[in-house]
């Protein structure tokens, strides 16, 4: 099957908790290739949305494709055609890095005759083959990410879902994992779905920028277009702008949850 020239596509894409709708018709239009930047306060709806995207969580209406797969209608397609990184460590801490791939490759059904030969890529492309006999619990934050981003590619996806991919990383770190995932770009055309809180992050790494609030896109553009519509030159008024003030709406779930991974990636 031909490549799709629309990663992501969503119309009308809803979803609600009773009497609480936390995505509301949603119409995003991503084209392959492109690294979009999800942004938005807690509660905005972000994670809901991947949740919908990569097949989690169903919708209440709307529809969506990932790779030109329906997220109704074709769920396996979809997860085939993804990778998918979340805030939380995915990576066990008692393998080795390459053991901790050799698990994914076959999870994720990689032919065995070519295990070997993409493990030993992707840790030579993530900068991590001095480090592939080592255990991951010895990895600072910065390797574990980028472990994780190699585990989500082994089989090849056309979309990448990064949820706060850099959170709880030192500025060294947040800038190695941005580097490789632009290069992920460059080198395999993958299309990148990222959010994050980090303003700077989201005008470096990003094509294009959504902004969500309570449910909605309040803007979207790339980042010099936001800025000019909010007329400012810095990426945190565009958030205030569009979003309201940064949010401390956080719940204690959310909190618990940046806290553990900020713990365990440093």
């Amino acid at each position: 099957m031909p490549k799709s020239t629309i990663a992501i596509q969503t119309s009308q894409l809803t979803r609600s908790f009773g009497s609480l709708v936390a995505v509301r018709e949603l119409n995003l239009v991503i084209p392959s290739g492109e690294i979009f930047g999800l942004l938005g306060p807690n509660g905005a709806g972000k994670t809901t949305t991947i949740k919908m995207l990569t097949t989690m969580l169903p919708p209440s209406s709307g529809a969506a494709t990932v790779a030109g797969h329906s997220i109704l209608g074709d769920p396996v397609g979809v997860r085939s055609s993804m990778g998918y990184v979340s805030q939380m460590i995915s990576a066990d801490g008692a393998l080795t890095g390459f053991e901790n791939l050799l698990l994914f490759a076959r999870i994720y059904g990689v032919p065995k005759a070519e295990r070997r030969k993409r493990i030993d890529d992707a840790l030579g492309f993530m900068g991590l083959t001095d480090a592939g006999s080592k255990l991951v619990r010895t990895y600072s934050g910065g390797m574990i990410r980028r472990l994780e981003i190699a585990q989500s590619m082994l089989h090849r996806p056309e979309v990448l879902f990064l949820d706060e991919p850099t959170i709880g990383l030192d500025p060294a770190a947040r800038h190695q994992v941005r580097d490789r995932l632009k290069e992920l770009r460059r080198s395999f055309g993958a299309t990148i779905l990222v959010t994050t809180h980090d303003m700077d992050e989201a005008e470096d790494l990003c094509d294009r920028i959504a902004i969500m609030k309570s449910g909605l896109i309040a803007a979207e553009g790339s980042p010099e277009e936001l800025k000019r519509q909010a007329g400012t030159s810095s990426m945190d008024e565009v958030f205030i702008h569009f979003a309201g003030e940064f949010s401390d709406t956080a719940n204690f779930k959310d909190v618990a949850r940046a806290r553990k991974t900020a713990r365990r990636l440093g």
